[in-house]
């Protein structure tokens, strides 16, 4: 298949629809990583075609989402001092910090803007010299490449009004986090393509050997969706366990070197504070020694801001899988993306968001 419109073929995607519910004769949960997977789960009604017996439970692989409510609070103050520009992409100016928002920052005169690529902050430094450009720098592996390249031609162009504020985490490390978790019972992966995209799926295969669990590198469209469900439940009706891709038309094993490259000499690994998840060891990136005087933290001071997220806010719940988002007491109710509590109702990826847009209010029972 050549067009995107193939894998959107509802004939197609039923096809491999029937052919999970004739192979499925036990009870499955399996976990789609990605907010992107979620959305077109819940956009397309892939979870009410398949079996009964197959959950699906929705992941942490939203940016937005995991962003912890201390590194809004950071980017908040930084946005209000004078002579600064806060850049950033569109769903991070909505989420909500303890007191505000950056929608509000700008409301209240504050320079924010939105933008499509961090190689545009270059452009906007370069043609405001006498203030402060600061990028907040938010991904998993996919968004990590471009944020790197601009803090890199930032110091080969000498660029001295440019940083940056970092909140990059990893795909790995939270995913062996949740299955070492007591209340996480998961028992297949689908993968976010994306991030394989850049790093390949080489660092999974530890994690399938230490808990055998399959796990299935998976892109966005229904019928790669539903492929990736029949390739996981395949594994487990045979009871195997390794990492295939189903998404071989971007990703190969290795990933993309040139993109891993960039990343490994602006970044280095650090331990990353999850929303409503907690600290998960090495599970993020931060700048580099040679790169320290890019990090916007460092130069202004923000990182001993810290923050308490909402009590009513049941995020670390939705973001493990827990508690689907309709099962929140507060969903629809104190929390909707008018009003968020939290950032899964306000990301283009949150799981709360998906299920608001399309009318998932009712819990199943």
């Amino acid at each position: 298949m050549k067009y995107v419109t193939e894998y959107r073929d509802a004939a197609r995607v039923r096809d491999v629809l029937d052919e999970i519910h004739r192979v499925t004769t036990g009870s499955w949960r399996l976990m789609e990583v990605c907010g992107g997977q979620t959305h077109s789960i819940i956009r397309h009604g892939i979870d009410q075609l398949l079996p009964d017996s197959i959950e699906m439970i929705h992941g942490p692989g939203c940016p937005v989402c995991v962003t912890p409510q201390e590194l809004i609070d950071q980017a908040i103050a930084i946005a209000s001092l004078p002579n600064t520009i806060m850049v950033s992409f569109g769903d991070m100016l909505r989420v909500p910090g303890s007191q505000k928002d950056l929608f509000q920052v700008k409301a209240e005169g504050g320079d924010v803007r939105v933008v499509y690529s961090p190689l545009e902050c270059i452009k906007i430094a370069q043609d405001n010299p006498d203030r402060e450009v600061v990028f907040f720098g938010v991904g998993f592996e996919t968004t990590a490449p471009a944020n790197a390249m601009a803090i890199h031609q930032a110091k080969q162009l000498g660029i001295p009004n440019f940083s940056m504020l970092v909140s990059h985490v990893r795909v790995p490390p939270v995913l062996d986090a949740l299955l070492s978790a007591d209340d996480v019972h998961v028992q297949g992966f689908l993968l976010a393509g994306h991030v394989c995209a850049v790093m390949g799926y080489w660092e999974y295969h530890p994690l399938v050997e230490k808990y055998g669990v399959p796990m299935v590198v998976t892109g966005f469209e229904p019928l790669d969706i539903v492929r990736g469900i029949e390739m996981t439940i395949r594994q487990l009706e045979e009871s195997r366990a390794t990492v295939e891709n189903a998404y071989s038309r971007v990703v190969v094993e290795g990933g993309n070197k040139p993109a891993m490259t960039i990343i490994n000499t602006v970044f280095e690994e650090c331990d990353r504070n999850w929303r409503g998840i907690g600290n998960i060891p090495r599970s993020g990136w931060q700048l580099s020694p040679p790169f320290h005087a890019y990090d916007a933290a460092r130069r202004f001071a923000v990182d001993h801001i810290r923050t308490e997220e909402s009590p009513l806010c049941h995020a670390g719940e939705v973001l493990k899988g827990v508690m689907k988002p309709n099962e929140c007491p507060a969903f629809g109710k104190e929390c909707t993306p008018r009003k968020p509590l939290g950032a899964p109702m306000v990301s283009s990826e949150g799981a709360c968001a998906a299920y608001y847009n399309f009318c998932r209010f009712e819990a199943s029972t």
